[in-house]
Parts: structure tokens; sequence; C-alpha cells
């Protein structure tokens, strides 16, 4: 779903020059979550700025879904994250001026699905995350893990195949964020890939692989001590 080859990203010239990736490889199969951990200016962020088609990089390639997007024009790259990618930003990103539910259901909307139908959609992953009396709400009138899990499920509705999210249990109590990785997990389950960067070493546990990333370069991969399943409460559970 996500195939990025030698990607590398400077920004500035001469002694102001910055290495924020350097000769990255990161394959990420359907069906599979990927928590990407490192310390602060470690290229977290610019790496998932990249893979979501936000930012070009230097040098080096990205597939999703099997589209050179580093290829495509800006206009194309946008219509590809607007079908393809949901994103959740630090700073959840929301409109102020529309509801809880008009923020969810506005990347259907932009892309073509009717209202109805969008609101619909939006209604149900509201539900599952716990706000469905939330949802006639502007984002001032939230709580800051509420505004997080609306912009969780903008980023999760309708049948998008790759997820990225910055920081996805920043705001969020324990109880918020396992009811958000479930939903993660179930989505997985359908076919869908994940990318997540996370400080956060429980939420990490729920991925199928954890990478560490330091000066911008790739420098380990691990598999989480418990896994996913074991937090789920067996293969059945959930």
């Amino acid at each position: 779903m996500l195939d990025m080859r030698h990607v590398s990203k400077t920004y500035g010239a001469g002694p102001a020059e910055v290495h924020a990736l350097r000769d990255v490889d990161l394959a990420v199969e359907p069906g599979t979550m990927v928590a990407v951990m490192g310390p602060s200016g470690s290229g977290k962020s610019t790496l998932l700025a990249i893979a979501g088609t936000l930012e070009q990089p230097t040098a080096g390639d990205v597939w999703i879904n099997g589209t050179p997007v580093t290829a495509l024009s800006r206009s194309k790259r946008a219509r590809l994250r607007r079908r393809e990618i949901g994103y959740v930003f630090q700073d959840f990103n929301l409109l102020p001026g529309l509801t809880a539910a008009e923020n969810v259901a506005l990347p259907l909307e932009l892309d073509g699905t009717g209202g109805r139908r969008a609101r619909i959609a939006g209604m149900r992953i509201l539900d599952e995350l716990g706000l469905g009396d939330r949802s006639h709400r502007y984002p001032a009138q939230l709580s800051g893990g509420e505004r997080q899990r609306v912009a969780i499920a903008r980023a999760m509705v309708g049948e998008r195949r790759l997820l990225l999210a910055d920081e996805p249990s920043g705001s969020l109590d324990s109880l918020s964020g396992e009811t958000v990785m479930r939903l993660v997990r179930k989505a997985c389950k359908r076919g869908m890939a994940a990318v997540m960067v996370t400080h956060d070493a429980q939420f990490a546990s729920w991925a199928d692989r954890v990478l560490f990333l330091s000066d911008g370069r790739l420098i380990d991969e691990t598999a989480p001590l418990d896994g996913p399943e074991s937090l789920l409460g067996g293969a059945n559970a959930a």
C-alpha cells in the first residue's frame, strides 16, 4: 500500500542545511499497522508528510497503492490524497465553522459523495468512537480529546486505504486511546494500512511492526512484545 524507496529530505542550504530524512526505505502492506518512534527532531513528522503527499522528497520515490506519486502533478496528488489517504494531524486541523459531523463528512462530500450518504457514514464512525451525542457541536465546544477523536474519525471515514497518524493518542485518556486503537485494528483487518507516529510504547504495542527513527535514518525495527492480538483479548475479540 505504501512503498518508500531511498527517500531523503533536505531543508535549507549551506550552513543552514538540515537533513530531515536520509535514504529511508519503508514498505507497508495492506492490513498492517506500523508504529514509528524516535526522539524529537528525528524526522518522524517529515516521514508522514512525504508518505501523505503533503511534501515532496528531495530524493527517492514513493508509491501509494501502486501509483508513483512523486511523478504526479499537484492536482493529481490532491485527488489521490482525498481518495486513498486519511491523515491525522497533531493540531487536528478541524474547520471551526463546521460541526463535528460536518467535519467528518466533508472529505466524502468533496470527493463527490452525496450529502446524505456522507453524513450517515460520518455519524457511523462518530458513534463507534463514542461521539454520537457530540456530533452537532463545533470544535470550540469540544474537549481536546473529543477534537482528537473527531480528527481521527475524519481520517478514517469512507473507503480510504492508508491511514497516517501523527501522535494520534496525544490528547486521549487511556480508555479513549484504546477505543481508537481497536477501531484502527478493525480497519486493518478489512485491509487498510496504517502508519502511526507515537512516543507512547503502550500505543505502539498495537502495531505489527515498530520502527525507530534517529537523525533522519531508520535504525531499527522490532515487533511489539505482546502484539495487538493479546491487547484485543484474543483473535476473536473486537
